[in-house]
């Protein structure tokens, strides 16, 4: 048995999906129109795995011999937030969206709430993290009142100084949030948003937590569990999941500190799947519609890359792919309905052509094949057309 990780690069889409205009979407491609607005992107290993055979990206070129097999997936689940896609991507395929809140949260959600925490709410509307809290984190530091807001995704986000709100009460709170969110009011995620600083100041910290449902059937984590395959989550991976069929998880806030905690995954474990999140991209330069912030993102994950390789087995696959799309490009600043790439690589792996995958669960169902599992997922799983069978021809 050998390892099958799974890198998730949080937003990077590569162009809009042909129902984007349902969404309000249409033009985004967040890696295509990153790469116009800085003038072309550096990303030599990528490129070099085949990530320009995928799409047109300007600055990274077409491999006639790329190192890796490419390709792209469609979204077939309807939403473009992050719970969706990572539950597609491991094998849940949802047929409605979770509830979104434009105009706020209805009071009798926000009633409740305030009851079980015994405080009123500040704010309660779609807002930007960071504008909300220069917006009313003075009038919080002197009620002790939380800020709550949400946006296009199926979030109920709670703000908090960490001076004002102990750590240990935020989470709380959540919790109560979540407990009270359900039925037709489930949102796909409760997410504590701590911040420091004064007024005029203000910083998020690396504190965040999210409290996701539990996935509403079998993911790949749980198969894996079932038959015994041991489990790695990074990043907010686990959060994601609510934990389920997880039996590793390592705590990692921001894409260097998770490229860390991929490398002690590769040194610590001898197989089973490494599943991780690199959420900077989306977080800090997607949503704040930084393309240059973005572009450099990219190229310090590609300088990366290489050690990442290098620590694969003989009997190891590396997969690269995202959930959606936060094209920083546009006007809006909310996630965008995109294909994702998908570039996978070992020495095992043939680089071929997977063309265009019509949906993000064909991944979980080559993990279960790669494991030597049956096929129990939607989607069809691309094991066989990159599996080498014999180790010839790779360096």
């Amino acid at each position: 048995m050998g390892r099958f990780v799974l890198i998730v690069l949080d937003s990077v889409g590569v162009g809009e999906l042909p129902d984007a205009w349902k969404y309000q979407d249409q033009g985004s491609d967040t890696l295509g129109n990153v790469a116009e607005a800085v003038g072309g992107l550096r990303l030599p290993n990528l490129e070099r795995l085949g990530l320009g055979n995928i799409h047109p990206i300007l600055g990274v070129s077409p491999q006639a011999n790329p190192f890796a097999a490419w390709g792209r997936m469609a979204e077939r689940s309807y939403g473009k937030d992050t719970t969706t896609g990572h539950w597609e991507i491991a094998g849940i395929i949802l047929d409605k969206p979770f509830p979104t809140y434009p105009n706020g949260f209805p009071e009798q959600v926000i009633a409740a709430f305030s009851q079980a925490i015994g405080k009123p709410v500040l704010g309660n509307k779609t807002a930007s993290g960071t504008e909300i809290i220069d917006e009313l984190g003075p009038e919080h530091l002197q009620s002790g009142s939380p800020i709550v807001y949400t946006s296009a995704d199926s979030v109920f986000q709670i703000a908090a100084h960490e001076e004002i709100v102990p750590l240990d009460t935020l989470y709380s709170w959540c919790l109560a949030a979540r407990q009270i969110l359900t039925g037709e009011h489930a949102v796909g995620r409760v997410i504590a948003r701590p911040f420091i600083g004064k007024a005029g100041s203000f910083q998020r910290t690396s504190n965040r937590r999210d409290f996701s449902l539990p996935p509403v059937g079998k993911t790949v984590f749980d198969y894996l569990y079932e038959h015994h395959v041991p489990t790695t989550a990074i990043g907010k991976i686990n959060d994601i999941f609510a934990g389920r069929g997880i039996q590793q998880h390592f705590d990692a806030h921001g894409n260097n500190q998770v490229v860390a905690a991929v490398l002690e995954a590769l040194r610590t474990t001898s197989c089973g799947l490494i599943f991780a999140n690199l959420g900077d991209f989306d977080t800090l330069w997607g949503h704040r519609n930084n393309p240059q912030g973005y572009a450099e993102a990219l190229s310090e994950f590609d300088q990366k890359l290489p050690v990442i390789i290098d620590c694969l087995k003989q009997d190891d696959v590396l997969c690269i792919t995202a959930d959606h799309g936060c094209d920083p490009t546009t006007p809006s600043t909310d996630h965008s309905r995109e294909y994702v790439p998908l570039l996978i690589c070992g020495p095992q792996v043939k680089p071929v052509s997977l063309g265009t995958r019509a949906t993000f669960s064909d991944v979980s169902q080559t993990i279960s094949e790669f494991f030597g599992l049956e096929p129990v997922f939607p989607g069809e799983s691309f094991w066989q057309l990159i599996n080498r069978g014999d180790l010839d021809g790779y360096v």
